[in-house]
């Protein structure tokens, strides 16, 4: 599994339109509570031929700060898979970034771990100098590399609000093109959500066992499905499949239950099994 495939799940966590600016999305109603959820991960389903006969592993993911002060996010996400010859690996994908609130920086480190050796490593830094403009990137690793990105670009932060903006107006699909630095940092994803009816939890819905998923039971929860295409001019999405699909319950806080990750051959369940809120910073009020 590659490190964008391993990783893309980050999304859910941070996902309106194009046109708003970045400082509309901050300044917006919606607040993300910082908060470390762990995940247990799970095999579903695999094709025959992929060459996967088992998996699993764990997901922990934590976000910190807040809108005075800019967002960072952190995830390990470790899995140990079994291939149909009998043979193991281990896979431990170790993410970190920054995103100032305006949307106009962007910092990320991903590194990629097989059976405890490094196998791919990412780094550098994306911005602009307008809220909607291009997007210069200054990547460090894999090789130190400079390009730019034209049209409407989303970082992660500005796309989790935006998504989340879109359901609250009642939209059941949100399209975005969404940078995150991921595989070698010099790819774009072209993305496509689908958004279900928003609506309350019942005891069904919460994980478990999590005492503090509680404090969810009052808040609006949306069954969201995104798809990730390679972005390419030269494709046309209507006409081609997804090189992965994400699922989850995103609540308005930005926490999200009930994953799964689709990669074509294999598909990954992971459930929530510990979430502890964070303190926030003073200029947000916690929720």
């Amino acid at each position: 599994m590659s490190v964008a495939s391993q990783g893309r799940w980050i999304g859910f966590a941070f996902w309106v339109v194009a046109t708003t600016s970045a400082s509309a999305w901050a300044a917006d109603a919606v607040t993300f509570a910082p908060h470390r959820a762990v995940y247990d991960i799970s095999l579903i389903r695999a094709a025959p031929g992929s060459g996967v006969s088992d998996m699993s592993g764990r997901l922990v993911y934590e976000l910190t700060g807040g809108s005075c002060e800019g967002w960072a996010q952190s995830m390990r996400f470790v899995t140990q898979s079994s291939s149909s010859d009998g043979s193991e690996q281990v896979n431990d994908m170790r993410s970190s970034s920054f995103e100032e609130t305006t949307g106009q920086k962007l910092r990320f480190t991903t590194t990629q771990y097989r059976d405890a050796e490094i196998a791919e490593m990412t780094q550098g830094q994306a911005g602009r100098r307008a809220v909607n403009g291009d997007v210069t990137i200054e990547l460090s690793k894999p090789e130190p590399k400079a390009l730019s990105l034209k049209g409407a670009v989303y970082f992660p932060i500005q796309h989790s609000l935006a998504l989340l903006d879109a359901a609250r107006a009642g939209r059941n699909r949100f399209e975005a093109d969404v940078y995150d630095g991921s595989e070698k940092g010099d790819k774009v994803s072209a993305t496509t959500t689908i958004i279900g009816k928003g609506r309350k939890p019942d005891a069904s819905m919460l994980p478990a066992g999590v005492v503090t998923a509680e404090r969810l039971k009052t808040l609006q929860y949306w069954p969201v499905s995104t798809s990730y295409f390679e972005k390419d001019k030269s494709t046309d999405k209507k006409d081609s499949l997804p090189s992965y699909e994400m699922a989850a319950q995103l609540f308005e806080n930005g926490v999200s239950t009930k994953l799964t990750m689709d990669y074509g051959d294999f598909a990954l369940r992971g459930e929530l099994k510990e979430l502890t809120f964070l303190s926030p910073p003073n200029c947000q009020a916690p929720r």
